[in-house]
């Protein structure tokens, strides 16, 4: 029989994990939003083939949809630090032997089978990260805190991810110009090697997975202020629960906010590139995360009565509306007010997404679920990314804008299954 101890009130997520995490987590996740461009930019240069680089990019995408929520399960089953030591080297290497096979006379196989083992071998920072915090809050904060701490961290991590996505592109753009494309990898290689290992290696790492709504007791907490987990919260839920509707459907929103990064990243570049500055993509782009990163901070704020559901609902249909505007723009003053508007509905939509997930997961699958979830939107984004430069390469811009509304369609739509699921 565990003793319920209520943890201190001035306790804080800050204090729990320590100041150095969170840069270390942010940084850490830099290289998972870098590969899907900096890969097709690579392959491109190299091969001078958009559709090989389209390709090259969703088989990164394949691997990590394959094999990433299998890395979370590993995550749950043998703690984070080894599977992460192990991926984030194992990806760095493979991002190296990349870099020298596109130049190389090595057949395009070759490279889309390295590219699928790059994808596979991700290290899943975010999710991790996610699963990570939520087992502090499910420790060390009392059980009547956990809701509004909880609520601030997704925010807070729905924000890092949005940081990542707008800005990662931004980054190869500079590195590739300023540079030469093979930099981009070579420097997603050199912080996966530094800042994984450092997540890894931190000590949060050693923290087990805990659902922080459990209906087990409250943690007991020593002398010393170390939260002792009681033994119902490591118990893990059988794997079937992970199939269950609301986190099926939670995984197929994630999926269409992926579909949407690489939508709208690529329909945008071309875009520009009908406008004769296509290496302004990605400063244009980072409009839309001036408005998604700031609201998805501001979620933290919402009264309760508004639930998750309904945020989904509402926010998603901002961002579907957002992207009807997008044929409507005719010069890059008005491509960058469209990406304002739909910046107001990503980053609330992917705070509730994870928010949802946080809430559902099973017992012991924390690090699985979120990396259902981080796998997805990856996913979402290579394949976007791959058909979109094949959509444009045919049709033009004009035509390739039309698949950020169906991306947004998938959103919104997942939303409204959730919210027809939990009802």
């Amino acid at each position: 029989m565990y003793k319920t101890i209520a943890a201190p009130p001035r306790t804080s997520l800050l204090r729990e994990a320590g100041v150095a995490y969170f840069p270390i987590a942010l940084i850490a996740r830099l290289p998972f939003a870098m590969l899907v461009v900096g890969i097709l930019t690579l392959i491109v240069a190299a091969r001078g083939s958009l559709a090989l680089g389209g390709l090259t990019s969703a088989a990164t995408g394949l691997g990590t949809a394959l094999i990433g929520p299998l890395l979370g399960a590993a995550a749950d089953r043998f703690g984070q630090r080894p599977v992460l030591l192990v991926a984030g080297t194992a990806n760095a290497l493979l991002l190296l032997a990349l870099s020298w096979l596109a130049f190389s006379p090595a057949p395009d196989a070759v490279l889309l089978a390295v590219a699928f083992a790059i994808g596979a071998s991700m290290p899943q920072v975010a999710p991790l990260s996610r699963s990570r915090l939520v087992g502090i809050i499910g420790r060390a904060f009392a059980r009547d805190r956990r809701e509004k701490v909880l609520n601030g961290t997704m925010a807070y991590e729905s924000a890092a991810d949005e940081i990542v996505f707008v800005f990662g592109p931004v980054i190869v753009g500079l590195l590739a110009t300023t540079l030469n494309p093979v930099a981009p990898v070579v420097g997603a290689a050199a912080l996966a090697l530094v800042f994984v290992t450092a997540f890894a290696l931190h000590p949060t790492g050693r923290t087990a997975t805990a659902h922080p709504a459990s209906a087990g007791p409250a943690p007991v907490r020593t002398d010393g202020g170390q939260a002792i987990t009681a033994a119902t919260d490591i118990v893990q839920a059988p794997a079937r629960e992970l199939a269950a509707p609301a986190l099926v459907t939670t995984v197929l929103g994630a999926l269409g906010m992926g579909l949407f990064f690489g939508t709208m990243l690529t329909s945008l570049t071309a875009f520009m590139d009908e406008r004769g500055v296509p290496e302004q993509a990605g400063l244009v782009y980072g409009a839309m995360g001036i408005g998604s990163a700031a609201l998805a901070l501001g979620v933290a704020l919402f009264p309760a009565r508004f639930t998750l559901n309904a945020r989904w609902l509402v926010f998603g249909s901002i961002l579907f509306a957002g992207t009807l505007t997008l044929p409507l723009a005719q010069d890059v003053v008005g491509m960058a007010l469209c990406l304002l508007l739909i910046g107001v509905g990503i980053g609330p939509t992917l705070v509730t997404q994870y928010s949802l997930a946080a809430r559902h997961s099973p017992r012991g699958r924390s690090s699985t679920v979120m990396t259902m979830l981080g796998s997805g939107v990856v996913v979402g984004q290579s394949a976007g990314a791959a058909v979109t430069g094949l959509v444009a390469e045919a049709g033009g811009a004009s035509l390739a804008l039309i698949a950020p509304i169906v991306a947004a369609a998938v959103v919104l739509g997942a939303g409204i299954a959730s919210a027809l699921v939990r009802r």
